[in-house]
């Protein structure tokens, strides 16, 4: 529709112009008014590229022991090869987050996707561990562009109304991969092949997918794509008058640099509800990844599952996620639509999407507390897998709460407001396994698990309060757009 594709300024510069036939013909090919078959395509393949960067980080958790007998390094080292990764998650979204926002989605994801596949051949050459560290720090920079982009892309092919189902999906990958990774390499190590096949396959799933890019993914950025319809117009007209506001940007090479590098900082630093909310989304992302340490201690050591059966036990994240994207797309989404009628044409107020938060949150404190005290070898083993079916659901629904919530409140700078979310929580998802083990093996299990549980009840607040006072908060905002608040009667 006119209303929903000329609300961004560069749009307005450019149509300013415009005869009014051009005018429209040139809005059916902007992402929103793009057919839903493509748009659901390209929301898959958003999805796959997120699975791919996280299933790399931890594909290779289970043959750590053979690179631990290899090279004789420690399991601290060992270790390393996740943390690392998960490390230059850090690093990748404060380039690829801005970057896609001054030269399109495009171009960065053809350019990170292959970094990472020659990264990722790299270490799977590798003759020595060090250079495995530094080829997996290097990968997981470059895989992070997905982290940031295919949310972002996807904002940019949906509106508000429809986005919901769109990223409800979207949001089981980067659960799925974390729980895949560790039953591939699992049944690798019990199989008896050589550790360098966990890296051969990661290999060739990051170059699927980069190819997949080259050959099917379009330019999904509105400003970028008005740039090239101005240039087009006026290379068959002649006509000056044609151009996009972003080809008016007279910002000097550094001005342009610093912008890129300390955009995602200064929104995180500047937006007190940004901040807060990427403390409790990082430690939850954390937790995900302490998973990696405190599962072969309850499942391997515990229970005396072999390497294959143990890697099956991340299994239930996903599922859980999988349920979690279900009931939100026939229920969730579905009354999100009536809202979506009821407030037109004016947007849902962005804390409608934290009442999933608000559910899902509980949950997943209950489900350490449960992980916590069904993790002795005398129980049976089903009672802490089925701690993680709730625990994949809760996380989907807040990770999916919450990155609505972000993309509906910064908008135009949501690539920048996620880049910044995703490396302050891979900062945590790299941290915490490297002090998971020796936590679990002071405290034992049950302890150590309660002590995350405590953590987690003393974070279940900050979407009730965000909720409530949420309203007030955006409209000091100097990033986000006006967005009205939830009506007296909702």
């Amino acid at each position: 529709m006119l209303s929903s594709t000329t609300k961004h300024p560069s749009t307005l510069f450019l149509l300013f112009f415009l005869p009014a036939i051009w005018r429209i013909q040139s809005l059916t090919h902007l992402p929103q008014n793009w057919s839903h078959i493509k748009r659901w395509y390209l929301t898959l393949t958003g999805s796959l590229l997120v699975l791919a960067a996280t299933f790399s980080s931890s594909a290779p958790s289970p043959i750590i022991p053979a690179l631990m007998q290899e090279f004789g390094i420690s399991t601290e080292v060992g270790t390393l090869t996740i943390s690392l990764f998960v490390a230059g998650y850090c690093v990748g979204p404060l380039l690829w987050g801005p970057l896609s926002e001054q030269y399109g989605r495009r171009p960065i994801f053809i350019l990170s996707f292959f970094g990472f596949l020659c990264f990722q051949i790299g270490s799977a050459l590798s003759k020595n561990i060090a250079s495995i560290l530094v080829f997996r720090f290097l990968g997981g920079t470059f895989a992070a562009a997905p982290l940031a982009n295919s949310g972002a892309m996807i904002s940019d092919i949906w509106g508000p109304k429809e986005r919901g189902a769109a990223l409800a999906i979207f949001t089981v990958a980067p659960f799925a991969g974390p729980g895949i990774g560790p039953i591939v390499g699992g049944y690798l190590y019990q199989a008896g092949v050589s550790w360098r096949w966990a890296f051969w396959i990661i290999s060739i799933f990051a170059g699927v997918c980069w190819l997949q890019i080259i050959l099917t993914v379009p330019e999904t950025y509105e400003p970028t794509l008005l740039v090239k319809m101005a240039q087009e117009r006026r290379r068959t007209t002649g006509d000056e008058r044609y151009y996009a506001a972003m080809e008016k940007d007279s910002k000097k090479i550094a001005d342009r640099v610093e912008a890129i590098l300390a955009r995602p900082f200064k929104i995180l630093f500047q937006e007190p509800m940004l901040f807060v909310l990427t403390i409790y989304l990082s430690f939850i992302y954390g937790c995900i990844y302490l998973l990696f340490e405190a599962y072969p201690i309850v499942y391997t050591e515990g229970h005396h599952l072999k390497p294959g059966p143990s890697g099956l036990v991340y299994l239930p994240l996903p599922i859980g996620g999988f349920l979690a994207v279900v009931v939100y797309m026939f229920f969730v989404n579905t009354d999100y639509s009536r809202k979506a009628e009821e407030y037109a044409p004016e947007p849902v107020p962005p804390e409608y999407r934290l009442r999933v938060v608000m559910i899902a949150s509980p949950l997943f404190t209950l489900s350490f507390f449960w992980f916590a005290w069904t993790s002795f070898p005398s129980i049976s083993i089903w009672a802490p897998l089925a701690s993680a079916l709730v625990l994949g659901f809760s996380i989907c629904w807040i990770f999916l709460g919450l990155i609505n919530y972000i993309i509906d409140v910064y908008l135009f700078v949501s690539a920048s407001a996620l880049a910044a979310t995703v490396v302050v929580r891979s900062t945590f998802g790299a941290g915490f396994p490297l002090f998971a083990s020796q936590m679990y093996a002071k405290l034992g299990p049950e302890w150590a698990s309660s002590l995350i549980g405590f953590i987690a009840l003393a974070m279940t607040p900050a979407p009730f309060i965000l909720s409530r006072y949420g309203p007030s908060i955006r409209s000091k905002s100097k990033f986000a757009p006006p967005r009205p608040s939830i009506k007296a009667s909702a």
